[in-house]
């Protein structure tokens, strides 16, 4: 599983121009599942985010986790996060998680994030969506639930 992630001031999904998500001072993560992946990957990229010591404390130091500064949190499904262009200019997307699959572990990486008690929004899966945000930093990590960057 993959997840980009990114602190926010502000963000929004929109789906045919209405709104469906949106959040103040927070974390968006854009979400892909792999057909490899199951759903201890999602408790995995869930907890990692939820303690990620990306806030700024009183130093402007990044230390404080988003329970801690009250953050939002806006996931959005991104199943091109295994688009693969290493075999010419189109995108393969073999590595993704069929539709139902994804779903499931979407759905699931929802409920562990508000089970570790963050506010949370999300887009619509299988939908085309519009994304603003306004990234604060900015920051910008990269997630992988299983190597390492």
């Amino acid at each position: 599983m993959r997840a980009v992630i990114q602190r926010v001031s502000r963000a929004q999904v929109a789906v045919n121009r209405e709104v469906i998500g949106k959040i103040g001072r927070g974390i968006v993560v854009l979400l892909g599942v792999a057909g490899t992946d199951s759903r201890s990957d999602a408790h995995y990229l869930a907890e990692k985010i939820a303690g990620a010591r990306i806030f700024e404390d009183a130093n402007g130091k990044m230390s404080l986790a988003p329970a801690e500064v009250g953050a939002e949190v806006l996931v959005v499904s991104q199943f091109t996060l295994y688009g693969d262009l290493r075999r010419g200019k189109r995108p393969s997307f073999d590595a993704a998680a069929p539709p139902a699959q994804a779903r499931e572990l979407y759905e699931y990486f929802v409920e562990r994030v508000r089970a570790a008690g963050l506010a949370c929004q999300t887009g619509r899966f299988q939908e085309k969506m519009t994304v603003e945000l306004a990234n604060d930093g900015p920051v910008t990590i990269l997630l992988d639930s299983r190597k390492i960057f």
